[in-house]
């Protein structure tokens, strides 16, 4: 199958993907707004926000499969927003537990970090997710060269390394991290000839 998407097309649908990502980012702050969040507010915003993280980040590994087997380049071409709405939906993960579950106490906020694995896990994956955010503009990759696409590699262990937040943050049913982990276990498949000559390349360092 040979699909193609037109360049003069490319903006219209970039512009659907933006308000694909912000409009339940918009929604759930709305709805915190006018308290309609249920009795937990507090807690349905941290996990909306971490999923919405987590599902960007998944979305953004399987835009390379897809882009192979249909044979349409042109879909790389959302790869790099979609990476940055992950980045932008971990932001806002990180910023509601600081305000709202910890009160902005920073030193409290530190001890949680380094006491909870969970969140130890989560915020190193969130620094990493950091440093490819900063280093996505093309000016940025035409100084790194061969050195970014290794930065940005580091997309598959961020991913893993979300997956096992969330699945440390659940306090009983884990259903649905499991059911993260065998997607992300599925796109790693996909990705396999790329992931082996990224460790190839990692190991011979």
């Amino acid at each position: 199958m040979n699909l193609s998407i037109s360049k003069n097309r490319i903006p219209f649908f970039k512009a659907i993907l933006h308000v694909v990502f912000l409009y339940p980012l918009a929604s759930l702050y709305v709805g915190a707004f006018y308290d309609r969040l249920g009795a937990d507010p507090v807690e349905q915003v941290i996990h909306f926000t971490g999923m919405g993280a987590l599902n960007c980040l998944l979305i953004s590994l399987l835009v390379s499969p897809l882009a192979k087997l249909f044979k349409l380049s042109s879909l790389l071409h959302f790869r790099r927003m979609i990476g940055l709405y992950a980045f932008a939906y971990a932001l806002c993960h990180i910023l509601n537990f600081l305000f709202f579950e910890v009160q902005f106490d920073l030193i409290l906020f530190v001890e949680e970090i380094f006491k909870r694995p969970y969140i130890t896990i989560g915020m190193t994956a969130f620094s990493i997710l950091t440093a490819l955010a900063f280093t996505s503009t093309s000016k940025i990759r035409r100084k790194m060269k061969k050195h970014w696409q290794k930065l940005h590699n580091f997309t598959y262990l961020i991913a893993l390394l979300a997956v096992i937040h969330f699945y440390w943050s659940v306090k009983s049913d884990v259903t649905e991290p499991l059911i993260y982990f065998a997607l992300y276990g599925v796109l790693m498949t996909l990705r396999y000839d790329s992931l082996r000559r990224w460790s190839q390349r990692f190991r011979s360092r």
